[in-house]
């Protein structure tokens, strides 16, 4: 099953349509290769870690872009000296891989330890954006005061 009829949700929502390019986008990424592997995991409600395996790959030799909801990463090996392999089981092909990111989610920092690029994120609503709690006064007191002007 490969194709996903939206039309009963695009009905009842308003500006979501997005999310069809996003459900659309995956589906078709879901085809491509899995290098490097990678794990994503999240610590308590606000904090992720993108952890990318990329063994072979030096700090020069990788690239992190984040803009607007997408964190890139891609890795290029420089050509070097030719190399004559017996057995090449360690991959060192170029790679670009794509992440899509929730709203308000940004990137705090990459680092590189034991050939893992770690890639920490955050969630930082803004102090307009969240829930806050509304007052709730009497009748009396919330009427808003009318001033009326006396005809001259």
């Amino acid at each position: 099953m490969r194709t996903l009829d939206f039309a009963p949700l695009w009905r009842s929502t308003i500006g979501f349509d997005h999310l069809a390019d996003l459900v659309d986008s995956t589906l078709r990424q879901a085809t491509e290769d899995n290098y490097p592997p990678y794990n994503i995991e999240r610590f308590g409600e606000d904090h992720y870690r993108v952890t990318l395996a990329v063994a072979g790959f030096g700090v020069q030799d990788i690239a992190v872009t984040a803009e607007q909801n997408v964190l890139t990463v891609e890795g290029r090996k420089p050509d070097g000296a030719a190399r004559e392999y017996l057995y090449q089981g360690i991959a060192a092909r170029p790679f670009r891989r794509v992440f899509n990111l929730a709203d308000y989610v940004q990137v705090k920092q990459a680092s590189f330890q034991d050939g893992l690029l770690l890639i920490d994120l955050v969630r930082e609503v803004p102090e307009a954006m969240k829930p806050r709690r509304i007052e709730i006064g009497t009748a009396a007191s919330s009427s808003p005061q009318i001033a009326q002007k006396k005809a001259a």
